[in-house]
C-alpha cells in the first residue's frame, strides 16, 4: 500500500505542478518515447545479468507489494519459541530436541508459532544449527563462523535483484536522452514544416528526457531501496537466532540467552523485556 501511495504522490505531484502552470497533459503522452526507453532498459537489463539474476529479480518485485512479515508480532513469536526449545534442552538436554527438528511440522513446540512455521529461511536456519549443536561437534566459534558465513551468503544472493533494479534505473535517463535525440533526428528531417509542427516535435523530443529521469528516480530506484531493505529484515531476524543460540552454547539460562536476541531486533520492532516475558508467561498459561 505505501508503494501505491508514493508512486501515486509522485506522479500528483509532477503531473500536477505541470497541470497549475496551465501545461497540457496530451503533450506528454508519448508511447514511442516510453516504447524507446522501457525496451532499451530492458534489453540492457537482460544483456547484464543472467538466468539466475533475471529469476531472482522476477520473483523479489511481487513481494514488495506485500507488507513486511518481520512485525512486533513476529518477533516475539520468534524469542517465545527460542525460549521454548531453549528451555527443553535446560531440563531434557539436547538430544530431546531430535525429534522436534527432524518433524519441525509435527512438533508440539514448533506448531504454536505458525508465523514462525511460514518463514522458510527462519525455519531451515533454527533447524539447522539446532541439529548441528545436537550432533554435538562444533564448538560455538566454529558455530558462529558457519552462521556468519550463511548469513553473508544469504546477503549477496539478496543483492543480486537490488543491485539488477538499481542498474535499470540508471540506465533509464540515459535511454530517456536517446529518445529525445532521435525526436531531434525527426524533427530535423521535418524541418520544412510551419513552425507551430516544429514546436510540438521539439517538445515531443524533450518527454523522452523528461520520462527517463522520472520513472527512474520516481519509480524503479526506490524499489530496489525497497528491496534491500526487505532483505535486511531478514538477516536481522537470522542474526536474532545466531545470537540466542550462541548465548545458550555459552552456558546462559534461557531467559538471558533470548534476552541477547532481543537487544538485536530493531528499536521498532524489539518488544520490552517485561512484554516478552508477559507473552511467555501466557504461552505457558495455555
Amino acid at each position: 500500500m505505501l508503494i501505491v501511495v508514493g508512486f501515486v504522490i509522485v506522479l500528483l505531484a509532477v503531473f500536477g505542478g505541470f497541470v497549475l502552470q496551465d501545461g497540457h497533459l496530451a503533450a506528454l503522452f508519448q508511447p514511442y518515447e516510453l516504447l524507446m526507453i522501457f525496451g532499451g532498459a530492458l534489453g540492457a537489463f537482460v544483456i547484464a545479468n543472467d538466468r539466475k539474476a533475471i529469476g531472482l529479480t522476477w520473483h523479489s518485485v511481487p513481494m514488495l507489494f506485500h507488507g513486511s512479515r518481520y512485525t512486533r508480532e513476529l518477533y516475539m513469536a520468534l524469542m517465545a519459541l527460542m525460549f521454548d526449545l531453549l528451555t527443553k534442552v535446560r531440563r531434557e538436554g539436547l538430544m530431546a530436541l531430535e525429534n522436534e527438528i527432524d518433524a519441525p511440522y509435527e512438533s508440539a513446540i514448533f506448531t504454536k508459532y505458525r508465523i514462525i512455521l511460514l518463514d522458510d529461511h527462519l525455519m531451515d536456519f533454527i533447524t539447522d544449527y539446532l541439529r548441528l549443536m545436537v550432533s554435538g561437534t562444533m564448538n560455538s566459534y566454529q558455530l558462529e563462523n558457519l552462521m556468519d558465513n550463511e548469513i553473508a551468503t544469504y546477503q549477496e544472493d539478496a543483492d543480486i535483484p537490488v543491485q539488477a533494479i538499481h542498474k535499470l534505473a540508471d540506465g533509464m535517463p540515459a535511454f530517456g536522452i536517446v529518445a529525445a535525440v532521435m525526436g531531434v533526428v525527426h524533427t530535423m528531417g521535418s524541418i520544412g514544416r510551419p513552425p507551430a509542427e516544429l514546436g510540438g516535435l521539439i517538445a515531443a523530443a524533450l518527454v523522452g528526457t523528461f520520462l527517463g529521469i522520472l520513472l527512474s528516480y520516481g519509480l524503479v530506484a526506490p524499489l530496489g531501496s525497497l528491496l534491500h531493505r526487505r532483505h535486511q529484515e531478514v538477516v536481522k531476524a537470522l542474526q536474532c537466532v545466531k545470537v540466542t543460540l550462541l548465548a545458550s552454547m555459552n552456558g546462559y539460562a534461557p531467559t538471558i540467552a533470548v534476552e541477547f536476541g532481543r537487544k538485536v531486533i530493531s528499536a521498532t520492532e524489539r518488544p520490552t523485556f517485561a512484554e516478552l516475558e508477559g507473552h511467555v508467561r501466557q504461552l505457558k498459561s495455555r
